[in-house]
């Protein structure tokens, strides 16, 4: 898998992640341990950015890119994936295509150390924020 990463993007990453960081290319719709959003309404249709201190093993494809990061996805992320995978910095947002069009226009970043992952409850917080969507 490739993905091209615009210098825009790349600057607004540059500024937001540790240079040695491992990046995670994934959904944002519940259907992950790093999700906190959900709902029928999100499904493969939300993506975001989330820089670890170490791999993850679950995402074990890796993603080609022109920027030089360890980026990551997993088989199920991937299944929303195509050819012509872009990122830009589009009215101050992330943005992600393909040659279909606009896949996210607002993904997100999320960092998190080995740490502070393990100190997480993300369910809990997903179930919080599944009042407030879809």
């Amino acid at each position: 898998m490739q993905l091209t990463i615009k210098e825009a993007a790349k600057a607004y990453l540059d500024a937001n992640i540790d240079a040695d960081s491992v990046l995670l290319l994934t959904t944002d719709d519940g259907s992950n341990k790093y999700s906190t959003i959900g709902g029928s309404c999100a499904i493969g249709d939300k993506f975001q950015f989330v820089a670890l201190t170490a791999k993850d093993p679950a995402y074990e494809i890796p993603v080609d890119n022109n920027a030089g990061y360890q980026l990551w996805t997993s088989k199920t992320d991937a299944l929303y994936l195509s050819n012509g995978l872009t990122l830009d910095r589009v009215h101050n947002q992330l943005a992600l295509r393909d040659d279909s069009g606009i896949i996210d226009s607002a993904v997100g970043l999320v960092t998190y150390t080995a740490e502070e992952k393990s100190k997480l409850d993300l369910k809990k917080e997903m179930q919080t924020l599944g009042t407030r969507i879809c």
